[in-house]
């Protein structure tokens, strides 16, 4: 909480127009300052602190990157660790820096309290005035305060600051050897170079404040909406006799107002008639405001009251569902998070326009300017200590350090309305009693917020069963299974009947499951000229350098649009399933935009600047990402010519109660005929999850194969959703007079000797290439490279071969079964044409394919890694998939351009892979 005055606040230096020198109440010392690296760490408070510091001049709030200073940054685009770590900083500097200002304090300050605000600094600093030093101070995620009364006279000072941005606490971090760097090995994105960048500077404001000696500190609202209250509790640091109060809106009028009993520094009082509640919907603010004698202090609040009921999260007593994202500190131009309210608003904006309405801070906690924002749009925020660690509680100064950084965070952003929830840190591991013990602590002194031990952990059972403490719980996995589809999307046939219920219930707290998405997109190259800022995108530029030395670059764009739609899909399996399960409260996205570091994690549908990929607009998100979504359970995305697609319908209400509502289903063939539409009217929408408000029943009738879609929508208003599904006819023409069929090479070669047409399709289990996978990379090829490689596939959805198999460019859930059932194969070099294309990881960068076609001597061939022979009656995708090759074949269209050996076509492989499983990567 940044104290707010009721007096117009002047934002210069000294003089400015209309005012007097003696009405000033606070100096801005933003602008230009004299800087002094320190490298060596050596102490110099008796050599510098009291000369002039003439080297270099720096222009603050501000950074020494921003000013190229530190070690220039010289490394080439080379596709390893040192560079794909993620983006690069153009100068570097760890240790001290020494800064420098003169100012001139006017005669009317005299006597005043004078405190300079150092506002967000990595991460320890310390003051001297005149070479007297003022003592230090540090966090790194409040503003540094300083007492400068005794030593600022009127008249001429200078200030100097000396700033350290080394490792001051290491075990507040995790660090990863997979980097080969150790400046770069931290991860917790508080104090990193992987999101955010470790700099050296004061980014926020950098402000001398002068006040008589009865202001009013520490000034908290507590609003109880349960008993109808607002509670006032401050500090009287003057003991003024005669203080008031008043609550205002934000545009001034009183709407109450009092005297404090003499003596009091607390004040409890009934809700105002006109005072409104703040929740997402209705972000309603209102100032309070208590004077002691001259002096007023002012901070904004929201009356509003988070609480759990049960195993159930609610807002002023109604549930709310938690639609959110991590914010990682992921700000490429600067490296640290923006510092002005207009550019949260921004980010703000863009996330709702996507139907966000929460954001977690993951292992930090962002400025006042970014609560500010939050609290005017009405979102939700998580925040967390800056601490993700193995060894919590290990180091006793360590643990110091922490707990007077939480105490730091609740005086100084406990106000605000937008801050719902708080975690001790991501992922802790350690001393489980010492994390409840100070939960509970945080609780007794702030109770506006809901607290947490951990945002998951790998330390069992921390991350599976809820704490003793735990107001609410955070997890991609429970005591009885998975809460998030990355374990489950590439194991299970796709059924969209499921939901989590039967691993969530049982939690007896709100239920938030962690971390969900993390399905990887491949570089977008259009985004290197994007980078104008102290980082430079060397990552980007060597996958760049990959691509054209492989011949891939003219695929670029493609590459990012087919494995971003097979994203889109998971991600809209896995919010829809949160949105099915009554047990949930919400979900964390990893997430809507790329992570540009741990081995750039580009897992976004938008990219590090919160801008569209053209994967997905924000309006067709909304559909299944909003605060209210149409649904539907069904069993599974194929049906054959015969059977009976049977849907229920649903909706998830996280609005406002809706009586007497119409439900609108139709169904749209590839044509864009409705062939079957229907009704479902006066429905009831309670708040939460609305089942069994109708089904959905439709005949197959496929002669031919189609995609078809079913669209629900609620009749007035702008909700809507729709599901493919792919129509097949039982009976498919899968063998040729014209094509030999064979999973032999002996005799496809022989067959090819004789200029004949072959389909080859060998046993996918003994050939060598990588393993078939429908999910694409988890989070990166480079913090994880022991994993299957593949992102998708990529399909030029025109070809004459997918004729009788409509497909899009890209993976969608008919290819389930034949992506599981494949291999794909290097073909690097090859004179062959890919039918069906596999999208490589971005650090490869090979040719992949599981269809080709090419000519073997006088012989045309297609070849085949995805099995086309097994279990065709039961498996239709993979029957019409071969008709409709084999029909290709035999056509006029069928003459490939390249021409191979029969031996270049040896991928047999006589070594079995090791199958891959899930805990592969989530346990590393």
């Amino acid at each position: 909480m940044r104290l707010k005055y009721s007096v117009l606040v002047l934002f210069i230096a000294i003089v400015f127009a209309g005012c007097s020198k003696s009405s000033v109440k606070e100096i801005n010392l933003a602008g230009e300052w004299s800087v002094k690296l320190d490298s060596m760490n050596i102490e110099m408070d008796e050599r510098w602190a009291d000369k002039r510091l003439d080297d270099v001049s720096v222009q603050l709030p501000g950074t020494l990157d921003d000013a190229g200073l530190g070690k220039a940054n010289t490394q080439e685009p080379v596709m390893d660790n040192s560079v794909m770590w993620g983006l690069t900083r153009k100068h570097q500097y760890i240790g001290k820096a020494w800064y420098q200002k003169e100012v001139d304090i006017p005669a009317n300050w005299e006597g005043k309290n004078i405190e300079l605000e150092l506002e967000r600094v990595i991460w320890q600093s310390q003051v001297f005035v005149d070479g007297m030093s003022v003592g230090k101070n540090e966090s790194l995620t409040t503003p540094h305060f300083f007492d400068l009364s005794s030593l600022l006279t009127p008249g001429k000072h200078l200030i100097t600051v000396c700033i350290d941005n080394s490792n001051i606490y290491p075990l507040i971090n995790v660090q990863s050897d997979k980097y080969p760097d150790p400046i770069n090995q931290d991860l917790a994105h508080a104090y990193t170079n992987h999101t955010q960048i470790k700099w050296n500077g004061i980014i926020g404001d950098i402000k001398l404040t002068a006040s008589e000696a009865g202001k009013i500190k520490d000034l908290q609202v507590y609003s109880n909406v349960a008993e109808g209250t607002i509670k006032a509790i401050f500090k009287n640091t003057g003991n003024v006799e005669n203080l008031n109060y008043q609550i205002l809106t934000t545009a001034g009028e009183v709407v109450a107002e009092g005297v404090i009993e003499k003596g009091a520094e607390e004040i409890t009082l009934p809700k105002p008639k006109g005072v409104e509640l703040w929740d997402e919907f209705n972000p309603n603010l209102y100032d309070f405001k208590v004077t002691a004698g001259n002096e007023s202090t002012t901070v904004r609040f929201g009356y509003s009251q988070i609480a759990k009921d049960g195993g159930m999260l609610t807002l002023n007593g109604k549930r709310i569902f938690l639609r959110g994202n991590l914010e990682c500190v992921i700000f490429p131009l600067t490296g640290h998070p923006p510092m002005k309210e207009e550019e949260w608003a921004k980010l703000i904006a863009q996330a709702k326009a996507y139907g966000l309405n929460h954001l977690r801070f993951h292992s930090w906690c962002p400025p006042d300017a970014a609560f500010e924002a939050a609290d005017e749009a009405g979102f939700y925020y998580q925040v967390e200590l800056p601490h993700w660690s193995l060894h919590f509680g290990e180091d006793e100064r360590t643990t110091k350090f922490l707990l007077n950084e939480a105490d730091r965070i609740l005086s100084n952003y406990g106000n605000h309305p937008s801050f719902i929830m708080m975690a001790l840190g991501n992922e802790l591991e350690g001393d489980a009693d010492l994390m409840n013990s100070t939960v509970a602590a945080l609780r007794a002194k702030d109770n506006r917020h809901l607290y947490m031990t951990t945002t998951y952990s790998f330390q069992y059972p921390l991350g599976t069963i809820a704490q003793p403490e735990d107001d609410f719980f955070v997890t991609q996995k429970t005591d009885k299974g998975w809460v998030r589809g990355q374990g489950i999307f590439n194991e299970q046939y796709p059924n969209f009947n499921e939901d989590y219920t039967a691993t969530s219930e049982h939690v007896p707290v709100p239920l938030i499951s962690h971390e969900i998405g993390q399905y990887s997109v491949y570089p977008d190259m259009s985004e290197i000229e994007k980078y104008t800022g102290v980082l430079k995108p060397l990552n980007f530029m060597a996958v760049r350098n990959e691509l054209e030395k492989n011949g891939l670059l003219d695929l670029a764009d493609k590459l990012t649009y087919a494995s971003g739609k097979l994203a889109v899909i998971l991600y809209k399996e896995e919010i829809e399933r949160a949105l099915k399960t009554p047990a949930f409260d919400g979900f964390q996205l990893l997430q809507l935009q790329d992570f540009p570091g741990q081995g750039t994690a580009l897992v976004g549908l938008l990219n590090a600047f919160w801008e569209s990929k053209g994967v997905i607009s924000a309006e067709e998100f909304r559909q299944f990402n909003a605060e209210v979504v149409p649904l539907i359970r069904f069993e599974k995305a194929v049906f054959e010519d015969g059977e009976t697609f049977k849907a229920s319908l649903e909706v998830a209400n996280f609005f406002k109660e809706m009586n007497g509502q119409t439900l609108a289903w139709s169904i749209v063939n590839d044509a864009g005929e409705t062939v079957d539409s229907g009704i479902e009217s006066n429905i009831d929408l309670q708040l939460g999850n609305n089942g069994n408000l109708g089904n959905i029943e439709f005949g197959v009738n496929a002669e031919n194969a189609e995609k078809i879609m079913i669209n629900v929508s609620l009749n007035g208003t702008s909700y809507k959703n729709s599901w493919p599904i792919w129509v097949y006819p039982k009976e498919a023409k899968v063998t040729s007079d014209k094509v030999v069929v064979t999973a032999s090479f002996q005799q496809a070669k022989q067959e090819l000797k004789k200029g004949n047409t072959v389909l080859l399709n060998p046993d996918y289990n003994k050939l060598k290439g990588v393993a078939g996978r429908f999910v694409p990379v988890f989070w990166s090829p480079v913090h994880f490279p022991n994993q299957p490689s593949s992102m998708g596939l990529l399909l030029d959805e025109n070809h004459a071969a997918f004729n009788d198999f409509p497909t899009d460019a890209y993976t969608d859930w008919q290819w389930w079964d034949l992506c599981i059932k494949s291999k794909s194969l290097i073909v690097d070099g090859m004179d062959v044409k890919p039918i069906v294309r596999v999208i490589d990881n971005f650090v490869t960068n090979h040719h992949l394919t599981n269809i080709f076609e090419t000519k073997v001597g006088e012989g045309k061939l297609v070849f085949s890694s995805i099995d086309l022979m097994n279990n065709l009656d039961e498996r239709p995708v993979a029957r019409q998939l071969r008709a409709s090759l084999l029909k290709y074949m035999e056509s006029d269209a069928f003459n490939p351009e390249g021409n191979v050996s029969i031996e270049d076509l040896n991928f047999t492989d006589i070594n079995s892979e090791k199958k891959f499983e899930a805990t592969d990567i989530y346990n590393d």
